[in-house]
């Protein structure tokens, strides 16, 4: 019976969405995954990992189908983001215990990282290197760091305190095709290259859920989804329709448009 009404339910979801967008140009409602989910990412394999409420997280495909659970997220303290560039070695910050969990594709557990063996305290931010290392930035020493499974440090920046009069604190990092993207919506994209080089900064500020696909970075901020394209001068905007509004967070990526909303995950791909 309870399979039979979660049925339902997406049906219902689904039609009442598709009439919503039945007028949209831009938008393409597609599914909806039903649940109580705190938090989201997505993979670049159509892969969903939900974060439910009581602390579970769950790795889904496009149809809502389950490949993989974690049952144990509060063993390493608060869980505060998850890295999922490389779908084989899902990344978990907890970032007030200075602790990375490294899961494998069915969400089994690969690795704990303790951090503060090196010397490093504060990182708000973490990604998955070309490598298969891990980038993060080290809050304390102001610098932009590649460490090992083993948390040696591989390589790292000067200081940003030598580099810049007001030193950023990124909220994302992306790793894409030859460069290492940080965020601050303070102040903007610092690019950099693999050997630690800034190559380039683009003052696009306060925006959320920021990604880079191929050579375009995308962005949200004021209903409106934001499409750059490197090198050149174009800032294509999209707006958003109504019912993107009231989403507890949104992400960009495999052409489609995520929406995390109270009755669970709503997907949309981009014409």
């Amino acid at each position: 019976m309870k399979v039979l009404k979660i049925i339902l339910l997406q049906l219902c979801l689904c039609t009442l969405m598709a009439n919503a967008f039945a007028q949209d140009s831009t938008f393409k409602f597609k599914t909806v995954i039903p649940g109580d989910y705190s938090y989201f990412t997505i993979d670049n394999l159509d892969n969903i990992y939900l974060l439910s409420s009581n602390n579970q997280l769950k790795k889904v495909n496009i149809n809502g189908d389950s490949n993989g659970v974690f049952n144990e997220v509060r063993k390493y303290g608060s869980l505060f983001s998850i890295d999922a560039s490389n779908p084989l070695k899902i990344l978990l910050n907890y970032k007030d215990f200075s602790t990375i969990a490294e899961l494998d594709r069915l969400l089994n557990v690969l690795n704990v990282i303790d951090l503060r063996k090196q010397g490093i305290f504060n990182v708000n931010t973490i990604a998955t290197s070309y490598d298969n290392n891990i980038w993060l930035f080290d809050e304390g020493e102001s610098k932009l760091k590649k460490i090992d499974d083993n948390g040696n440090v591989l390589a790292e920046t000067v200081d940003f305190r030598s580099l810049f009069d007001t030193v950023p604190s990124p909220t994302q990092i992306i790793d894409r095709d030859g460069f290492v993207y940080l965020y601050d919506p303070n102040k903007g994209f610092y690019i950099f290259d693999y050997y630690g080089s800034l190559k380039n900064k683009i003052p696009f500020l306060h925006w959320t859920n920021v990604d880079v696909v191929g050579t375009s970075i995308y962005g949200f901020k004021d209903s409106i989804l934001y499409e750059y394209k490197l090198g050149s001068l174009n800032l294509v905007q999209y707006k958003l329709p109504p019912v993107f509004k009231h989403s507890t967070q949104i992400k960009v990526g495999n052409n489609k448009v995520y929406l995390l909303k109270e009755n669970g995950i709503e997907i949309f791909s981009i014409k």
